[in-house]
């Protein structure tokens, strides 16, 4: 598997200087444009899950661990954290994001029969993963409810209601943006005010805060030791992170509204690292400093993860509901949200027993690259070779939306 994953991570970073030595400056147009503000929000939040509120607390001890751990040993626990989440991994995003926006309108590859089920059950099974890490760590953040180690009823009944919520909001794209938009400003509120108690009380100064951000530069001098696993725990990250860059990158591309290659490439690299870096900074200084977490905050970080699951999952079970042809309009709602919310649950106590792993999905999606890199060389080349613009009916649209405003 790490030399599956280290041919993968090598071919996705050769793919995305290739789209950027091709087409620096090409303007990217999808078939939904909206505002730029409202596309990186759509971006974050989709290719985001409760993960980025509920794990960096729970990690930062093992990578300060080195007896344990020596690999880590290049870098600080922030740099380390951020390397896991932010950059460098964005860049899967980026290149799927491209290909859907401009090259597979081309190509159709994921219109083939088998790599549209193919693609379709990745998605499926990391929507359930999504919900499944909510699931494991609600005892370490509600240890009130529980004896804080075990899964008890309580925090099944919270993951069944995040499911339904999902897929209600996922029957209209009204309700995709909307939570896109909502679950971003509530994690800026989120940001600002563990920021407050952490930077403008005795617990430390604004200058403290730069100083403990000071800290990430140390994962870009060394971003080279992050292109390849440093061990089974990255791998996972890299796994996780490769399962979702198809579905993310289809997802948020048809919502790009005429962006160059390169400003998209910085839009998904830059603007979600920076909301992350602070985020990690403010947690950090908690976890340094060893103050306390109230009550309160506590359940304001599980109320945004839970609202970030319920957007991750709901952009997602409305893109392979359409891939699949089974939306609300063609099947019913009733039997949409029945269908789906079954599908859901069943995955979800597939990866809480152990039988499903996100490895295995990662390690599918890889696949799923190089066969589109191998069909493109077969049968798309001069296609691919010549494309010079978004697709007509896209930029024709965009026209008409750019006269209207």
């Amino acid at each position: 598997m790490t030399l599956w994953l280290s041919i993968g991570l090598l071919f996705t970073f050769a793919a995305i200087i290739a789209v950027l030595t091709k087409w620096w400056n090409l303007r990217c147009i999808g078939v939904t444009p909206v505002r730029t503000f409202t596309f990186i929000a759509i971006l974050f939040t989709s290719g985001l899950d409760v993960g980025l509120i509920m794990f960096p607390l729970t990690e930062f001890a093992g990578y300060a661990d080195l007896s344990a751990s020596p690999e880590y040993n290049f870098a600080n626990p922030l740099a380390i954290e951020f390397g896991f989440w932010a950059f460098l991994i964005w860049g899967f995003y980026f290149l799927t994001c491209f290909y859907f926006c401009v090259v597979e309108p081309k190509v159709r590859f994921f219109d083939i029969p088998l790599v549209k089920v193919v693609n379709n059950a990745v998605i499926i099974g990391t929507c359930a993963f999504t919900a499944f890490l909510l699931l494991i760590n609600l005892p370490w953040y509600l240890p009130e409810i529980g004896d804080g180690e075990s899964v008890i009823p309580t925090f099944y009944l919270i993951v069944l209601l995040a499911i339904a919520a999902a897929v209600y909001s996922s029957s209209q794209l009204k309700y995709v943006r909307i939570l896109s938009l909502g679950s971003s400003w509530l994690f800026i509120g989120l940001i600002m005010m563990m920021w407050s108690g952490a930077f403008l009380t005795d617990n430390g100064s604004p200058s403290d805060f730069f100083a403990t951000a000071g800290l990430i530069t140390e994962y870009f001098t060394n971003l080279h030791q992050f292109m390849l696993p440093l061990n089974d725990y990255h791998e996972f990250y890299l796994f996780w992170w490769f399962s979702w860059s198809i579905m993310i990158g289809q997802f948020t591309a048809r919502f790009v509204s005429g962006l160059r290659t390169w400003q998209l490439m910085l839009a998904m690299l830059v603007f979600p690292s920076v909301a992350i870096g602070t985020w990690f900074t403010v947690l950090y200084h908690y976890h340094a400093e060893g103050l306390h977490i109230s009550s309160f905050i506590n359940l304001a970080m599980i109320s945004v993860g839970i609202l970030m699951v319920v957007n991750s999952l709901d952009s997602l079970i409305r893109l392979y509901t359409e891939n699949l042809n089974l939306t609300a309009h063609h099947i019913g709602k009733t039997r949409y949200f029945l269908g789906n919310f079954a599908a859901m649950c069943a995955l979800t106590i597939l990866f809480q027993l152990d039988f499903l792993k996100i490895q295995w999905v990662g390690a599918l999606v890889i696949a799923i690259y190089f066969g589109c890199f191998a069909y493109i060389l077969f049968y798309k080349r001069k296609e691919v070779l010549e494309i010079e613009a978004s697709p007509e009916e896209n930029t024709l649209d965009f026209k008409r939306i750019e006269l209207a405003n």
